[in-house]
């Protein structure tokens, strides 16, 4: 989106250059992401909002969708295999060839409503791979968990009301997008956190809040929308998460994984700014998917 912003490709560099000199990387398969199916996508987006981006894919340089969210001439191809990371991945653990995943993802996509990018996100990466399973795969519970430190309008505006899915966050309040705390429809427990909550108050909210509704709805599969920006050291927020936190909320979905979905979990990349910040913490965050030491 230029060099001046902070959805950058150097993003992706910092996560991969961080498993492999921890040693992470040469224990995972790699897989490289395809596009997304149309009907995947048109599942959760108007097919008249993905002609509009078509159109308006520049030839050069940049495309203004709002101040902080620009098309480049590859954006919508980016976004397209973004998406398909994740249903791919959603094929992959629903079809036994892998337990769990992450999709290392540009860009990212909890903000993208049905009919309306913004927040540098164009497809709804997590949402697509929630109605894929459910439409493709015939699952009759899904569960999203966003830890993000902004609320995944977009997520709750594409699955609000849908009682097979159970949408579980957290997030900085007051805050970009401002959404997420006005009559939540039945099936979303959005806890919203004041500026510089850290560890010790959102490690309550996932053990007294979270837990309870996950283990109740069941889900045959958990999909996170994975944020780190509310890490301590990320200046996009005022979260103080650490990488010890991101671990132990993996953990605890792993555990519900484990007991209502046969581990099945597929996570997907939202923010974190903060290169080195976000290398550690998806580190602790796959070894914790993954069950590796």
């Amino acid at each position: 989106m230029g060099s001046w912003h902070p959805e950058c490709p150097e993003r992706l560099d910092a996560i991969a250059d961080h498993l492999l000199a921890t040693g992470v990387l040469p224990q995972l398969i790699e897989r490289e992401a395809p596009n997304a199916p149309p009907e995947a996508v048109t599942r959760v987006h108007a097919a008249h909002y993905v002609e509009r981006l078509t159109q308006q894919v520049p030839a050069e340089g940049y495309y203004p969708i709002d101040p902080d969210t620009l098309m480049n001439p590859h954006t919508l191809a980016a976004a397209w295999r973004a998406a398909g990371a994740a249903v791919a991945a959603v094929d992959a653990v629903m079809g036994g060839d892998a337990d769990t995943a992450f999709c290392a993802v540009r860009p990212p996509g909890h903000h993208a409503e049905p009919d309306k990018a913004m927040g540098f996100c164009f497809f709804n990466n997590v949402a697509i791979a929630a109605r894929h399973a459910l439409e493709a795969h015939g699952l009759s519970r899904v569960a999203v968990v966003d830890f993000d430190v902004h609320h995944g309008n977009g997520t709750e505006a594409a699955l609000q009301g849908d009682d097979r899915i159970l949408m579980c966050s957290f997030f900085q309040h007051p805050f970009y997008p401002f959404s997420g705390t006005r009559n939540p429809a039945p099936n979303m427990l959005n806890l919203p956190v004041s500026a510089y909550g850290d560890g010790g108050i959102v490690r309550p909210l996932v053990q007294d809040e979270w837990l309870p509704r996950l283990h109740a709805h069941r889900p045959q599969l958990i999909l996170i929308s994975a944020g780190f920006d509310a890490h301590r050291e990320d200046d996009m927020g005022q979260l103080g998460l650490v990488e010890a936190d991101y671990a132990w909320i993996t953990e605890q979905i792993m555990a519900v994984a484990r007991e209502h979905a046969q581990g099945r979990v597929v996570s997907c990349l939202e923010g974190g700014y903060a290169l080195s910040a976000l290398g550690r913490s998806v580190a602790a965050h796959i070894r914790a998917l993954a069950g590796i030491g």
